[in-house]
């Protein structure tokens, strides 16, 4: 017997309500086993009759009789465990995570079962009366707890191994036939594993929470260093502005100076050609002076009357009276001043829309035409960044996507926040159309873009006619023709930019735009209007120039 017993495990030896080794085991009509005071006491306080295992309900209270068999069995089993239960030559002494023995005195050893119907918890040596003395072996023994009190109905005195749903409370057996009769009461293994199966899915969501914000910091930390990059740039280009500002002033004030001293050699030059003139002329009037002088004291009646008609006139002298060399060089300064402040001005434009240029071109993207888009007259190159309109129509499927009337392509790519540029090669084109769109525009039908229905767009017609497609049609006066255009996209700020790449300077800027969907690039080459306007658009390389 004890060798069979011993092909057992513990659990087969354990009543299912008490925990413990059967103690006067019975057996239920379903077939399961338990201690016969377990089961009676659960009777007495749960109506229908149900078995605590399979939940079978029986109509009457069964008549239970100690299965002998089943007895002898945990008894044997109770005594070959007995010894290794009970012996041990290295009892632990407790630990500040561990459940002290209440009973021990001096070093408190390890709790190794708490009892629930004396309400304390014991070590392996004060352990035993409770299983080796047949009163004490009805105690119910559970693995040792701390505040076992805490685990008592304070009204019952039972202990609380229930809870209800309705009250969201632990109870005890009895309160359920009292104060919580006809409420939800589940086992609290089935509350605790749905609690835990909640606080599972809590710890989830605060995890994925953490996640979240850990990634924001690390969005922050390089937005931070994006704008501290982006802070370098423009110290850089800043001061490559004002360094070029100050040149140029540093340039107009030597000129101003060269001038004025340019001005000033010249009065001097003039001044001493005055100068040599009058001591000349001083010269000539003593000679004179001397001559006359001389004839004055003549007695001779002749030689005085033959002379005097040529010493009695002046020589031939320049008339000095409105002859001035002027002492100020008035008006260098101001006009000096006036040049620079018209010469700074457009110099500070031009190096703000080259800053500007290069501030867009940093959001460059690699574009590619979609095909699927493309009306059935525009061919496309085998990379994807050329289209040019032939006359030939191709078969193909009209499919929502494809633009049936209007010579147009989308990108492939969209983009639904953020900022994005592109640059286009138009030269040799006389009729074009560039910008964005919606991803959801009307793609069948004669189409007058504008932003109201999804576009924005600015377009070449007649050869030198530029216009913005505004919900007014706008015409745009440039002044030169551009060979690139770059378009560039702030989808937040609301704001689609043109440019002329190679001159550096803004064309057209739809502002305040309100964006509420994916946008794709367009281009439109237009009919090639029997070859005069054959040539391709073509999506180039940014060319980043710092």
């Amino acid at each position: 017997m004890f060798a069979a017993c011993c092909l057992l495990t513990e659990d087969q030896f354990l009543c299912s309500i008490c925990l413990d080794v059967f103690t006067d085991p019975v057996s239920t009509p379903c077939g399961h086993n338990f201690c016969k005071t377990c089961i009676t006491q659960h009777w007495n306080i749960n109506v229908p009759y149900q078995c605590p295992n399979c939940k079978e309900v029986f109509t009457t209270r069964p008549e239970l009789r100690v299965n002998t068999f089943i007895s002898e069995m945990a008894a044997q089993f109770r005594q070959s465990a007995q010894p290794k239960f009970l012996t041990s030559s290295l009892e632990q002494v407790s630990k500040p995570a561990d459940v002290p023995c209440d009973v021990c005195t001096g070093t408190k050893l390890m709790s190794l079962k708490s009892c629930l119907v004396c309400l304390v918890s014991y070590c392996e040596t004060h352990l035993e009366p409770h299983l080796t003395m047949s009163g004490l072996k009805r105690h119910q023994l559970i693995d040792p707890v701390e505040n076992l009190e805490g685990r008592m109905c304070t009204k019952h005195d039972k202990l609380l191994e229930l809870f209800c749903k309705t009250d969201q409370m632990c109870v005890c057996m009895l309160c359920t036939i009292s104060d919580h009769k006809a409420h939800d009461v589940v086992h609290l293994k089935e509350e605790y594993e749905e609690k835990k199966a909640d606080l599972e899915k809590t710890e989830a969501e605060i995890q994925q929470m953490i996640q979240k914000r850990q990634l924001k910091i690390q969005e922050i930390k390089h937005s931070v260093k994006l704008s501290e990059e982006d802070a370098d740039r423009e110290i850089a280009e800043g001061v490559q502005v004002f360094t070029a500002l100050k040149e140029s002033v540093e340039r107009s004030q030597a000129e101003l100076i060269d001038t004025i001293k340019e001005k000033q050699r010249k009065r001097e030059s003039q001044a001493e050609g005055f100068i040599t003139e009058l001591e000349h002329e001083i010269s000539e009037l003593k000679k004179r002076s001397t001559e006359v002088e001389k004839l004055s004291q003549s007695e001779d009646h002749l030689h005085l009357l033959q002379s005097f008609a040529f010493l009695n006139t002046a020589p031939p002298t320049k008339d000095w009276t409105e002859v001035k060399v002027h002492p100020q060089i008035k008006g260098t300064v101001v006009r000096a001043v006036n040049q620079l402040e018209e010469t700074l001005s457009e110099q500070m434009k031009k190096l703000l829309s080259e800053a500007e240029l290069k501030r867009v071109q940093r959001s460059a993207v690699d574009l590619t035409l979609d095909p699927d888009t493309a009306h059935p007259n525009l061919i496309l190159s085998d990379d994807g960044k050329q289209v040019q309109h032939v006359d030939v129509q191709k078969t193909l499927p009209n499919n929502q996507e494809r633009f049936d009337t209007g010579p147009n392509v989308l990108a492939k790519q969209g983009f639904s926040s953020g900022r994005f540029y592109y640059e286009v090669q138009v030269n040799e084109k006389t009729h074009w159309y560039l910008g964005v769109a919606r991803e959801s525009i009307n793609r069948k039908g004669s189409i007058t873009p504008s932003p109201r229905i999804g576009y924005w767009l600015i377009c070449l017609r007649n050869e030198n006619e530029y216009k913005a497609c505004a919900d007014n049609v706008i015409c745009l006066t440039l002044k030169s023709r551009p060979e690139k255009v770059g378009v560039f996209v702030d989808y937040e700020e609301g704001l689609v930019s043109f440019y002329d790449v190679d001159a550096a300077v803004p064309i057209f800027s739809f502002t305040d735009c309100t964006f509420t969907e994916k946008l794709h690039p367009l281009f439109c080459p237009c009919n090639n209007n029997g070859g005069k306007n054959s040539a391709p658009l073509i999506i180039i390389p940014v060319n980043h120039t710092e």
